[in-house]
């Protein structure tokens, strides 16, 4: 899947499968690693019981997704490595997460799956997890101290050998950082801008103090509502600042409260065994190919940009060449064929997996994709339309496998709007279909809410832009949608929005492109700091 602007890395030398790799399939997760099946297996379980205990405390219980759209964590050997993947040149990432519809993943380091204190790779996969159910779970705007505060608040667990768990215990891992790097002032944690313009004075406590104000907000009683509350006020429009000073009070004392909270002994969730269960592990051995590929994969599953792409295509064919009748790797080669822009190449791999294995999901996309790339090329209209019908074709047949994968609904919208013509009814069912099912990609909602103002659904417009607007890594798409919003909630009308067919948002993007939701700027990728 091509992305820009991420960094290319040789996890394994092509072709050398230097120990088992394992897939591990759970009703969330599937995990990929190279390790033994023991640690993998109960890694898995252990993910399946945090989720359970996320999902309990919070109250958003759900039906588990369909195959695809689970998360997909990968387990390289190294933070190094996790960091080069992420394009990271601080250093200061130790597991990332990209929430993508059909393809959603996480990057983390070796994770040892022991008992007691969690090794810090666990901890920063949890945090990205708890992001993920944190976008899956509500389309509210929440501010970046809150999005990360809970993210801490969660992932400071612990797996008991009994099957139980603890949550919301003390985050040791910011201790540090909490008593030594720089105070970041209660105001400027509330308020978006005041730290952005605080941005230039370096390494600051702003991780540790959200998980403080987010713990003290949960559990203590005399505060209880009032996150709600604030919440509330937020997506009513009010900013984060004068949201905390309705539903919090005295600013000034609630940093006093907050020391003294620090100083103090917290309170804690232990959850019992019965209300966590690990869900069903299937272990499944890679094949030889398929684990000679894994350094392809992960790239290419990360993203690259052309330039990448082609350094990493004779790779891909020299694995694929050692194992041509391997399914699974022929998919993989065609994911690569198809991010260098050889259209024809990609779709005969694929093609050729299929005829392997016809279950292999990711042929089914990859063909597609391509069978979409050649039809933006064409200039015929008669042609044009030809090859939008024959581009769908691989989607529907995917739909047919697995109705709830939301790359073939994504793109049976897009096989209209591409053309230039109106997707009807049924495509802008599609479309709201797809967001139903993978909430967590904003470059999707995007698309929706683009769709909803052209149709003057004003007000679904303003309940899909405001995840987007307030998304605290989304940069400065963030800021434009904010922009935005603004207009949209003032009043503006759709001959105001839209200028020459084209949405009037500062620099044009309409949200309707890329080869599915999640391709465009607002992607929402969250780092494990």
């Amino acid at each position: 899947m091509r992305r820009l602007g991420c960094i290319l890395l040789l996890m394994l030398a092509p072709g050398a499968a230097q120990a088992k790799w394992l897939e591990a399939s759970s009703p969330h997760f599937v995990v990929y690693a190279n390790g033994d099946p023991r640690n993998v297996q109960r890694f898995s379980e252990q993910l399946e019981r945090f989720h359970e205990a996320m999902t309990d405390l919070l109250q958003v219980k759900s039906p588990p997704p369909s195959p695809s759209n689970r998360v997909t964590v990968y387990v390289v050997s190294s933070g190094e490595q996790v960091q080069k993947l992420a394009g990271d040149k601080t250093g200061m990432i130790y597991g990332f997460y990209l929430p993508r519809a059909g393809s959603s993943l996480a990057v983390v380091p070796s994770v040892g799956a022991g008992r007691g204190e969690l090794q810090f790779s666990m901890i920063a996969l949890l945090h990205e997890y708890a992001h993920h159910v944190t976008f899956t779970s509500t389309s509210a705007a929440l501010p970046m101290w809150m999005v990360e505060g809970m993210a801490e608040f969660f992932s400071s667990a612990k797996f008991n050998a009994d099957g139980s768990m603890e949550i919301a215990r003390v985050a040791q891992h910011r201790g540090a950082e909490l008593f030594q790097a720089t105070n970041v002032p209660l105001k400027e944690l509330l308020d978006p801008d005041m730290k952005e313009r605080a941005k230039v004075r370096g390494r600051d406590n702003f991780y540790g103090r959200s998980w403080l104000l987010y713990h003290y907000l949960s559990l203590n009683k005399a505060r209880a509502g009032q996150l709600n509350a604030y919440v509330v006020q937020i997506n009513r429009g009010k900013g984060s600042l004068e949201a905390a000073q309705a539903a919090f009070g005295d600013l000034g004392q609630l940093e006093k409260e907050l020391y003294r909270y620090m100083l103090g002994t917290m309170r804690m969730f232990k959850l019992d065994p019965i209300i966590l269960p690990p869900g069903t592990v299937t272990l499944r051995d890679l094949s030889v190919g398929e684990a000679a590929m894994m350094s392809v994969r992960v790239q290419s599953k990360r993203g690259v940009d052309r330039k990448q792409a082609l350094a990493l295509l004779p790779a891909a064919r020299q694995v694929a060449a050692q194992y041509p009748g391997d399914a699974a790797v022929l998919t993989a080669l065609a994911e690569a064929e198809h991010d260098a822009g050889n259209e024809a190449e990609a779709i005969a791999a694929a093609d050729a997996a299929l005829a392997r294995d016809p279950k292999q999901v990711n042929a089914y996309v990859q063909k597609g994709y391509a069978l979409f790339s050649k039809a933006r090329a064409l200039t015929d209209t008669r042609e044009k339309t030809a090859a939008y019908q024959a581009a769908r074709k691989p989607f529907l047949d995917l739909n047919a496998i697995e109705n709830d994968h939301p790359l073939p609904l994504i793109h049976y919208y897009l096989s209209f709007v591409e053309q230039g013509r109106p997707p009807g009814e049924t495509g802008v069912a599609a479309l709201r279909r797809a967001v139903e099912l993978a909430p967590f990609d904003l470059g999707l909602r995007m698309t929706l809410a683009v769709q909803d103002l052209r149709d003057g659904h004003m007000s679904d417009a303003i309940g899909n832009l405001r995840p987007i607007a307030y998304n605290p890594h989304g940069g400065q798409m963030a800021a434009r949608v904010k922009a935005l919003l603004t207009r949209v909630e003032g009043g503006a009308t759709k001959d105001e929005l839209f200028k020459n067919g084209k949405l009037d948002i500062e620099d044009g993007e309409d949200g309707a492109g890329g080869e599915a939701g999640g391709e465009n700027a607002a992607d929402g990728a969250q780092s494990g700091n």
